[in-house]
């Protein structure tokens, strides 16, 4: 990646093709596997999305695979769903299989893989279907964790009512489904402390500390906002919200995907949309990494540790241009305190501390959001994603002349340049 190229060089981006989700991110033998939505050959969404596959050792270094499950045997659509490993190890995803024009209803299909790279899947049965008497406008995105001696499934639907729901089934064996009711639901109408939409779309449920924690996207009426969350217990397929709160600001961050990384912590990535380069035939990237955590009545996602292998001997302060592609900031803002982030002679983001958390502008995007503490800003290329501890923002921030520098109005920021190197 040259100074100026609309491909972040951290990011995962696709050769080619529309991608959006990731899903089933998976540490194995020393490195992740990543699965994701995709429309190979197309610039736009389209509903026969096929189960795309990266690897790399870290998500800052995937290498894209072909395509490991495609539309076909009665799918016309393979949309997100999750992945597990049985008791002798082997993996079974469950995806939502769609059917044009309906699509908006899926079914729960499963996949295994015929040899030990995960290169080839083989299709099996449907295993979960819409429950009947819910009146259903919308039913998607498998969710598959262990349960005591058993397997829970989470499925997001929504109500023609307006109503959020995350669905709940039971198995002993992984094949054999018993549907067991609703585990958590939400009025489209409640906005109070945060609005969490008509469906919440690949909605996960995991404990963290000594809470529980449900995390979605927020969907309704055909359009995708945000990441949302619900923190509170959980005891027999039930999950009771004790708070609720808004995690990714911005217009970027969308479809949060839990996983464990090799060191057994709670992480999650985003598709980030927005990031796109037409000219290359390609659009979409996935988020950094991030460490899950609580503090307070606040979920809190945090790059992870992964992304400082990749930091260089330079380093700088706000005073030095750094001219590169990608930099790491760590600020810790007084109120009226102002950052940019310049691309040769463009200020492509500006993010100023206030009296209540961060005012952030980008691209002509100007967003207030909540933050406390240290600011972690990364741009890397036409991406830029920051996070608090009060949430999290991701953007496009387009590309120009010249490297990265960075400037300050007040505190001095902490900045060191990403570059991938042959020892890495």
């Amino acid at each position: 990646m040259g100074a100026g190229s609309l491909r972040p060089g951290f990011h995962f981006t696709a050769g080619s093709g529309w991608i959006n989700d990731p899903h089933g991110i998976t540490w194995r033998d020393g490195g992740y596997d990543v699965f994701f939505q995709f429309v190979p050959g197309s610039l736009v969404w389209q509903p026969d999305c096929h189960w795309g596959h990266a690897r790399g050792e870290d998500l800052l270094s995937l290498r894209e695979l072909p395509v490991a499950i495609a539309p076909g045997e009665g799918d016309d659509g393979m949309w997100t769903g999750s992945l597990v490993r049985d008791a002798g190890g082997g993996a079974l995803v469950f995806y939502t299989a769609t059917s044009v024009p309906e699509f908006g209803i899926g079914r729960v299909r499963t996949a295994t893989p015929v040899d030990e790279g995960w290169i080839g899947w083989v299709k099996g049965p449907v295993v979960v279907e819409a429950p009947a008497g819910l009146d259903l406008v919308a039913f998607r995105d498998p969710f598959v964790r262990r349960e005591g001696a058993g397997w829970r499934m989470f499925v997001g639907g929504a109500g023609r009512d307006g109503t959020a729901m995350a669905l709940t089934w039971v198995s002993e064996d992984l094949g054999s489904w018993r549907y067991d009711g609703v585990a958590l639901a939400r009025s489209g109408r409640e906005t109070v402390p945060v609005w969490t939409g008509a469906l919440w779309e690949c909605p996960q449920v995991f404990p963290l500390g000594d809470r529980w924690v449900m995390v979605s996207s927020v969907w309704d009426a055909d359009t995708l906002h945000y990441v949302a969350y619900a923190l509170g217990s959980y005891a027999g397929g039930r999950f009771t919200a004790e708070t609720w709160g808004r995690l990714t600001y911005g217009s970027s961050y969308y479809a949060p995907s839990l996983f464990v990384d090799g060191r057994g912590r709670a992480c999650m990535s985003f598709w980030m949309r927005g990031v796109s380069d037409p000219v290359a035939g390609w659009v979409g990237a996935h988020s950094l990494p991030h460490v899950l955590s609580l503090q307070g009545d606040r979920l809190v996602a945090w790059p992870h540790p992964d992304v400082e292998r990749y930091h260089h001997e330079h380093e700088a302060t706000v005073l030095d241009a750094v001219d590169v592609d990608a930099v790491d900031v760590c600020w810790d803002p007084a109120p009226g305190d102002l950052l940019r982030v310049w691309r040769g002679q463009q200020v492509v983001a500006t993010i100023e501390r206030t009296l209540t958390g961060l005012r952030v502008g980008v691209g002509g995007e100007v967003e207030s959001m909540p933050a406390e503490g240290q600011v972690r800003i990364v741009v890397d290329g036409p991406v830029l994603e920051l996070a608090t501890t009060g949430a999290n923002f991701g953007a496009a921030v387009g590309v120009g002349e010249g490297g990265l520098t960075v400037t300050t109005e007040g505190t001095p920021a902490h900045v060191r340049d990403l570059v991938r190197t042959e020892s890495l």
